[in-house]
């Protein structure tokens, strides 16, 4: 038996204390705010606002989410948190493909070009964006100069400002696990298919794809959960014409001071993304 040094001897003793911290950590910060969420969830609006419990304990709210006007927002958002992952699937797989095939020496450089838009401020990068799709902005303004439009389009409130925003914010989180995939892929697997005759489709839908599903469900991931309750981006590009699930909560909250209302609209939001999530999870379970 190997004789354990003292640094290991003291990291056992530590363990169980530091297991209990997080732990702790887990019920204080997660548990008892959920739990807290739920009992409001059932209660009603008070009359200025706030949460009261004078009818008792109701599931009225989440009837309320059946209603065709919020079940309208929900699959909405749905749509559109789906469309911006595959986007970025689409987007972000051959990016990942050119950082993982390229020379060591250049593959630091592409890194971080994917990370410099994390050195900015989320908002300030939304606000960019919304300048660039101004109707006198410079898209615009290329457009009508290349002649492809002869009058400025209105980009901002429409559900294509919000998605490219969406992608452009996101588009890191699909590309950095889709690297760590590629990177750690047998690129020679390719090469001895295509000498026994195989297609580049083939070899793409029957080698590389398969190998690397663990990156594009990770990657799925990253990218839906937090579209899905994403409510910045489509206010700062969308506006009122554009409201998602993430907004529809907030304004519950902040503007019409319907708690009760707000937290069950959360819940179910969070119901959401883990169902998502455990689909995903045995996807990629049964991809290994």
């Amino acid at each position: 038996m190997k004789t354990l040094t003292r640094l290991q001897i003291q990291a056992y003793r530590s363990s169980p204390w530091l297991a209990g911290a997080a732990f702790a950590w887990f019920i204080l910060f997660l548990v008892v705010p959920l739990f807290i969420v739920a009992v409001y969830s059932l209660g009603l609006r008070g009359t200025y606002g706030g949460v009261t419990f004078s009818a008792g304990l109701t599931p009225e709210n989440y009837a309320r989410i059946l209603d065709p006007i919020y079940f309208g927002v929900f699959l909405r958002s749905l749509g559109l948190s789906m469309m911006t992952s595959v986007s970025c699937l689409l987007i972000g797989y051959p990016m990942a493909y050119v950082m993982a095939t390229a020379r060591k020496r250049y593959r630091n450089l592409l890194m971080v070009l994917v990370v410099i838009p994390f050195w900015t401020n989320f908002v300030v990068r939304t606000y960019a964006l919304k300048a660039a799709l101004a109707e006198n902005g410079p898209v615009n303004r290329w457009l009508i100069a290349a002649g492809w439009l002869h009058e400025p389009f209105v980009f901002s409130g429409t559900t294509f400002a919000v998605w490219l925003g969406m992608v452009t914010n996101y588009l890191p989180f699909m590309v950095l696990p889709l690297y760590v995939a590629l990177e750690k892929f047998d690129f020679t697997l390719l090469e001895a298919a295509g000498d026994l005759g195989a297609s580049p489709t083939t070899r793409f839908f029957r080698i590389l794809l398969p190998l690397t599903r663990r990156g594009v469900v990770t990657g799925l991931i990253f990218v839906f959960a937090p579209a899905l309750g994403e409510f910045v981006i489509p206010d700062l590009l969308g506006g009122a014409k554009t409201l998602l699930v993430g907004n529809l909560i907030t304004d519950q909250f902040l503007k019409v001071r319907d708690w009760p209302f707000g937290a069950a609209l959360s819940l179910v939001l969070i119901a959401l993304v883990c169902i998502s999530l455990r689909v995903s999870f045995r996807s990629a379970r049964s991809a290994s």
